[in-house]
């Protein structure tokens, strides 16, 4: 058992059942001051105010004022990559779009070659670096996507290097088969051929192998249709995996009804939406999860957050960490980028990354909050006025230490 004392404020209390917030309830966070929290195994087993706590014999860590936070749940990554793509960024300077470099080679075709001429213990190093940099910026959980192999070895590969990450790694971490992230030059003009004869027999080996929990397709013109999503998640659906999947993110082509029609957990991106989209989502299990780090670098719109929260829905916030799209893992600033472009509340944008985002990976139960009974996931920060500190101060991390299970991150 660990006593942590003289928290100055302990932020993000919940009652342990709940699993996500929804409308007007994601702008309340429970909060007591001059608190302590009790963990043991790894777990809270109490919290409250410091006039209640009772010398017990066990360890005692002083936090001498600082407040303490749950840990983020990131549920949106993509950290497996061989390179970045630096090359890229001036051209998105000089005006080229998205569409535009990939089209001439560049973008996920261009990662995808890169990482089949890189070995898994280069990916896990490289990756082993990205994963202890975003824990050390609050994250307490990560759900990591394939996608950047696009053949049968380059995506088992990507996920057998989330797997060491996953045993290596004291928090929790999903993995995501991406096989129908982009087409292949030699499929280009016969997207059926690629999924039958790359995604199925990887949906076969990820199952036998238990290499992926979930299954996602980039659902956009020149990418993969609806039917092409249909037909994958026909054959996924006999092995189990569960549909996590990016939808609406360059237009609006009727793929976020598919995601909610076809159970997924969660549809992503929702650049692209209208109040017809918003109206469907309403009372569903899928939540929408939003990446304003993406809209921020290719300056692309931003989901309607505020619109979304104010028709009664939940949003999760992740930071969709990628070498193209976004570069950066922050979680911190992707809190700022909610609250200063989509207009959230820094409650909002705090649950929405907290115990939203938990949900939106199947943890919420486990973490996202702080709850009897769940993982002692938090952070604890001495500069910390209140949690409007965290998107005011979007320049810099207000992180002092990450504990992950009780233990301190280093």
């Amino acid at each position: 058992m660990k006593n942590f004392i003289n928290i100055k404020n302990l932020y993000g209390i919940l009652d342990e059942n709940i699993r996500r917030l929804s409308g007007g309830e994601m702008n309340t966070v429970g909060s007591i001051a001059n608190a302590y929290v009790k963990v043991e195994n790894g777990r809270i087993i109490a919290f409250g105010d410091m006039g209640n706590w009772i010398e017990n014999g066990a360890p005692i860590i002083d936090l001498k004022g600082k407040s303490v936070l749950p840990c983020y749940a990131d549920s949106h990554t993509h950290i497996i990559f061989a390179e970045p793509r630096e090359h890229e960024f001036e051209l998105k300077i000089q005006g080229k779009t998205y569409e535009e470099i990939a089209a001439a080679g560049g973008g996920i075709l261009n990662s995808a070659a890169k990482l089949g001429e890189t070995s898994e213990e280069k990916l896990l190093e490289s990756a082993t670096h990205r994963v202890k940099q975003v824990i050390r910026m609050g994250t307490g959980a990560l759900e990591i996507k394939s996608g950047y192999g696009l053949t049968i070895d380059a995506e088992l590969k990507m996920l057998r290097v989330i797997q060491k990450l996953y045993e290596n790694f004291a928090i929790p971490i999903k993995a995501s088969f991406l096989g129908a992230h982009a087409i292949p030059f030699i499929y280009k003009t016969n997207p059926k051929e690629y999924i039958e004869k790359v995604i199925y027999p990887c949906i076969e080996i990820v199952a036998k192998e238990e290499l992926a929990e979930y299954i996602d397709i980039f659902i956009e013109k020149n990418y993969f249709s609806i039917e092409d999503a249909h037909r994958i998640l026909d054959y996924s659906d006999k092995f189990g995996l569960k549909p996590k999947l990016h939808v609406n993110q360059l237009s609006n082509t009727g793929a976020l009804q598919l995601a909610v029609d076809r159970g997924a957990l969660s549809a992503d991106h929702l650049e692209e939406m209208t109040q017809k989209e918003i109206d469907y989502l309403k009372n569903k299990s899928t939540i929408g999860t939003l990446l304003p780090s993406c809209s921020f670098y290719l300056k692309i719109p931003y989901a309607p957050a505020r619109q979304m929260i104010d028709s009664g829905l939940p949003i999760a916030l992740a930071s969709d960490y990628n070498p193209g799209s976004t570069p950066s893992g922050n979680m911190n600033f992707v809190i700022s980028l909610a609250c200063i472009y989509q207009n959230l509340l820094p409650a909002e944008a705090f649950n929405a990354a907290t115990i939203n985002g938990a949900y939106a990976m199947d943890l919420s139960h486990e973490l996202g909050s702080i709850s009897i009974g769940k993982r002692a996931n938090f952070f604890t920060s001495s500069d910390l006025i209140s949690l409007s500190s965290i998107p005011y101060n979007f320049g810099k991390t207000l992180i002092d230490e990450v504990y992950i299970n009780g233990e301190r991150f280093v």
